[in-house]
Parts: structure tokens; sequence; C-alpha cells
């Protein structure tokens, strides 16, 4: 009995993404793709994104035509696994195609590419705290589940008609909530997993969530276990007590996250140097190490930017925040680009959205305490290391002399390329991400 079509769907690729354009099709109606061909590119608020055929087949029909904008979830393409197979492209239409809530592992094989959609689909941050903003208006229906699930109306962020909280709201946050890992008495992480085999801990950078990923994700998740999470105060993270979000934080919660498991660890930026902690702390417990756009020790210019961060956020919206701050990010060729720009200064303020001002003062405090890694505990880092640096990295410019301490490391610069490496030049931050992993993949060393 043939497998009913595969659905190729518009993506929800970011966290508050309601919609997306077409800009091209790869293929045509009755061409035959393997697993991974391109079949359509799409625009999204990051970026463009090729989707991939999540499983071989015909390409039967195609619904929507380029230069359309359609909402996430809309129905793109239908595959069979053969031409002969009997298909009803008006059918298959009119059943529901809204994004699916997570799945992972081998759920997640039939989705319709790519795989991030599965992730971040239903999961909605709690709305940042502004006094000058007026309270959501509830639904009955809405306020008596929260009350039966424990969840405060007030977190979750409505999608009826004037932003209202619906009862569907109420519960897709539960499930958002149920996906958190412990990681200290009363501190759960949001993380974001897809994919199985040997795991991959993503660990991100001052202010930024876990959809800091979103354009790696789903190429590791091909082999892998991605895991990606979101640091304390950050999302659906909780933020802990205290007044500082310092280093040593950040590697303890890694390493709960990790649990007992031989991971590879990739990091960007301060989360590259909590993935160098994670593997001093637990040498045996890290099998490979990925640092993207790191630092040897906080530049007077990166500190000075993090504070501009954390005045900007008090005091503006966060789309002023991000026209401030993504010009420290990205080159100058990428923000010469009007559509680029224009995509990672949305990408930036809906990031920015999910980081509440307490939360940036902590991790602020934390970077100003930062202490560099002693050279001799450097140089016994075995795990086989990789540094991928920007040549117009303007916040982090020791990524060589950091290389030249790790007897493992690898150093890989991309040209004219700024701090947001894995924003701005994704495929070649993917290639050479998947490569280190393949070859670390099963290694064992120490």
């Amino acid at each position: 009995m043939p497998k009913p079509p595969t659905r190729i769907a518009m993506p929800r690729l970011g966290l508050q993404m309601r919609e997306g354009t077409v800009v091209a099709f790869r293929a045509r109606a009755g061409d035959r793709l393997e697993r991974g061909a391109p079949v359509v590119v799409i625009e999204s608020d990051k970026a463009e994104v090729e989707l991939e055929a999540p499983a071989p087949g015909v390409l039967r029909h195609i619904y929507v035509e380029p230069g359309r904008t359609v909402p996430c979830g809309t129905l793109l393409a239908a595959l069979t696994e053969s031409a002969d197979d009997e298909f009803d492209a008006d059918a298959l239409r009119a059943l529901p195609t809204l994004p699916a809530p997570p799945r992972v592992g081998a759920d997640a094989e039939r989705t319709a590419a790519p795989s991030m959609t599965s992730l971040l689909a239903q999961r909605q941050p709690p709305p940042a705290k502004d006094a000058s903003r007026a309270a959501p208006a509830v639904t009955p229906a809405a306020r008596r589940r929260a009350q039966e699930l424990g969840i405060d109306p007030g977190r979750v962020a409505g999608s009826g008609p004037g932003g209202r909280v619906t009862r569907e709201d109420v519960e897709a946050l539960a499930q958002s909530l149920g996906s958190r890992a412990p990681v200290a008495p009363g501190v759960r992480l949001e993380v974001l997993e897809s994919g199985s085999g040997e795991p991959v801990l993503l660990l991100p950078g001052f202010g930024s969530d876990a959809s800091v990923f979103a354009r790696q994700i789903p190429a590791i998740a091909q082999r892998f276990r991605a895991r990606a999470l979101s640091p304390r105060g950050v999302g659906l993270s909780d933020p802990g007590e205290g007044d500082l979000y310092d280093l040593e934080t950040a590697v303890a919660d890694a390493a709960a996250i990790a649990g007992e498991a031989c991971v590879h660890v990739v990091g960007a930026s301060f989360g590259a140097a909590a993935a160098l902690g994670l593997a001093l702390k637990a040498p045996l417990r890290v099998r490979s190490l990925t640092l993207v756009s790191p630092f040897l020790r906080p530049s007077p210019r990166l500190l000075a930017v993090v504070d501009a961060w954390c005045a900007v956020a008090a005091a503006a919206p966060s789309h002023t925040l991000a026209q401030a701050i993504i010009p420290w990010l990205f080159s100058c060729e990428f923000l010469s680009d009007g559509g680029r720009r224009e995509r990672a200064l949305r990408a930036f303020a809906e990031s920015a959205e999910r980081t509440p001002v307490p939360t940036l003062r902590r991790a602020a405090e934390g970077l100003r305490r930062f202490r560099p890694f002693a050279r001799d505990a450097l140089a016994g880092i075995s795990a086989p290391t990789l540094v991928i640096a920007g040549g117009a990295d303007l916040l982090a410019p020791d990524a060589a002399e950091l290389v030249a301490g790790i007897p493992a490391a690898k150093l890989v610069v991309l040209q004219g390329v700024g701090h947001a490496a894995m924003l701005e030049a994704p495929d070649d931050v993917n290639r050479e991400l998947l490569q280190h992993l393949e070859a670390a993949a099963g290694v064992q060393h120490g």
C-alpha cells in the first residue's frame, strides 16, 4: 500500500514568524527527487531558506506560485513515492496544513522541511514585561485552562484578534514549558531538540536564544541529535536567583543539560567560552568542540557594545535596539544589501523580545568579571577543536591567539564576515561544522 503524500508547507522558522514568501521552485511537477533535494526557496524574516524534500518521491503538484506571500502552514507542494500513486491535489489541499507541534527523532523524518519548523511551531515565548503595554485580553476558556495548568495568563502570547489569548495559546505554552530541562533547583532551561544520533549541544551567546541556531539545526539533525538551549532568563528559561550570570553558571548549566553523555559542543561568542569551560571541567564528556566567533578575553569594544545593548534595551523598543546593535554584528558587505539588512533587523528585534533587560544586565555583569583561560589549561584540551572566525569581526579579534593555545585546534577564517557568522554565512559555517562533526563522530579521546 503506497504511503500518503508528503506535504511541503510554509515553515515557521522564527518564534514570531506568521507568513513567508515563495521565491522560486528548484524542481518542476513530475520531477523525481531524492531525500534532501532542493524543492523551493522561501523568504522569511531571517533569510532566504531552501526547503528540501523530506522524503524521496515525485513532485506531483505545486500549490503556490513564486512571488506570493502566504501564512505559515500553507501547503506549497506535494510528493508521492511514485508517479503512478493515486493522487488528488484538491483533496490534499482541503486537509489541515497548520504547522505541526514539536517532534523529534524518527517522528520528524516526514515533516515538511526543514526540521526547525517542528521545533519552533506552537512555541511562543512569554511577552516582555512592559508597564506601558496593556495586558492582552484573555478568553474565559483560556483563563480556565490556564488555571487548570497552573500557568499565569500574562505569560501567554495571544494569537487571537488584537492579541487575544485563546485556549490553544495556553496549551501551546504548556507544551513548550514541558520541554524544559532542569539544571538547578528551581531553574529549568528551554531546550530545542531535533534529530537522532550522537548529541550535539548548542550554546548561544550574549542576548541570544536557541533560535540563533535556526540555520544550523536542520543540517545537524540529518545525522546527529541537536540540542540547543536558551540561557537563564531568556525565552522560556527560568532566570534563577542573583544579579550575575557568569561563565561558571553557564558551564554548570551546559554540564547539567549534557548529563552523563559524551557530547559534541558548539558555542557562539560567549557560548564558545562556555563550551571551552565545559571541555576543561569535564574533558571526557566532550567529544568535539566547535567555537564560532570566540574570544580569549572580552575586548574593550565588546564590553562597550554590551553596555550600550543594555542601555538601549532599557530605553527603547526592540526594533531601535536592533538598529543600534546589528552594525557591530555584521560586515559592511552584508549591511549594504538592503533586503538582508532588513531581515536581520526583524530577526534581531524578534529575539530581543525574548530577552528581558534584567537578564541582559546579569549577563553583562558576568562578562565584566570574565577571566581569560589560563594557557596551560587550554594546552590540556584534547578534544578535536574547530574555530570559525569572521575576518571582519569587530568584537572578537583574538581567535588566532586562542587557537594557538589549543593543540588540537583548527582555525577557519571566513573572509569578509562579521561576528554573527552563523547568520551572515550559514552555508559556510554549516559546511565546516558538519565536516568537523563527521570526522569526530565516534572518536574517543582523553
